[in-house]
């Protein structure tokens, strides 16, 4: 679980002074009253920037581990706000989504710098919304774009602005500005898809098996309903029954 470390630093200064080393958690977010373990649990790279380190702290009776992110950094993405921020703003300046995509990433091919942009510029625009239902007092009159609430609070850069002011809510924000998590509502974690238990099936069988059901999909497709019955989808079967 991914928690707020308060950094007023940069990307690139969290880097030079490894300030992950100063980060502290006092206390187990699950077990305040002690008695847990919970302990330091040293810490993980990140690739950008390079040589980035989180802090991390592991609750051994809760199985699970706390890193602190500082407000520099963007949250399940690479890199940091500030360079998340300067994607979306390019976006909100330019003639249209395909124009500005073209000028950020010229490496790739348009649709996979699309999926790229709107992944940022989605879920920045979501939290921006939230906000505004969250501090309808600060935020109602803004319209949900990064320089109108710039603007508003007048500052150069507003996503690592926001991580102060919104402390108390990232948990219900997405990421790359929220901490909330994968699949969770209301900050509560997201209950995970567990695998039925049982054998796999033999390669070869598996291999057919797949084979068989793309060949049903396109006989469908086109019409026609073929039906098959062969050893591997009896094995499925028997496997799963």
């Amino acid at each position: 679980m991914q928690l707020r470390f308060e950094c007023s630093l940069t990307g690139e200064e969290y880097v030079t002074q490894e300030a992950w080393r100063s980060a502290t958690l006092e206390r187990c977010p699950l077990h305040p009253e002690g008695g847990c373990g919970f302990a330091r649990h040293g810490a993980y790279r990140r690739c950008s920037p390079p040589g980035t380190r989180i802090a991390r702290w592991y609750c051994p009776r809760g199985h699970r581990t706390f890193s602190l992110l500082p407000d520099c950094l963007a949250a399940r993405l690479p890199g940091t706000l500030a360079e998340v921020e300067a994607v979306v703003g390019a976006v909100e300046r330019a003639k249209s989504l395909e124009a500005a995509c073209v000028r950020l990433r010229p490496d790739i091919e348009l649709p996979g710098v699309l999926r790229w942009v709107r992944r940022r510029v989605q879920a920045i625009h979501a939290s921006l919304n939230t906000l505004k239902g969250l501090l309808p007092e600060r935020f109602g009159g803004c319209q949900p774009r990064l320089g109108a609430f710039a603007e508003h609070l007048g500052v150069a850069m507003l996503l690592p602005a926001l991580c102060a002011i919104a402390a108390p809510y990232l948990r219900f924000l997405p990421a790359p500005l929220g901490l909330r998590p994968r699949g969770g509502r209301g900050g509560e974690p997201g209950r995970t898809v567990q695998h039925s238990a049982g054998p796999d099936p033999p390669a070869v069988l598996a291999w057919l098996l797949v084979f068989i059901t793309h060949l049903v999909n396109r006989g469908e497709q086109n019409g026609c309903r073929i039906p098959i019955t062969t050893t591997a989808t009896r094995w499925r079967c028997s496997a799963t029954a």
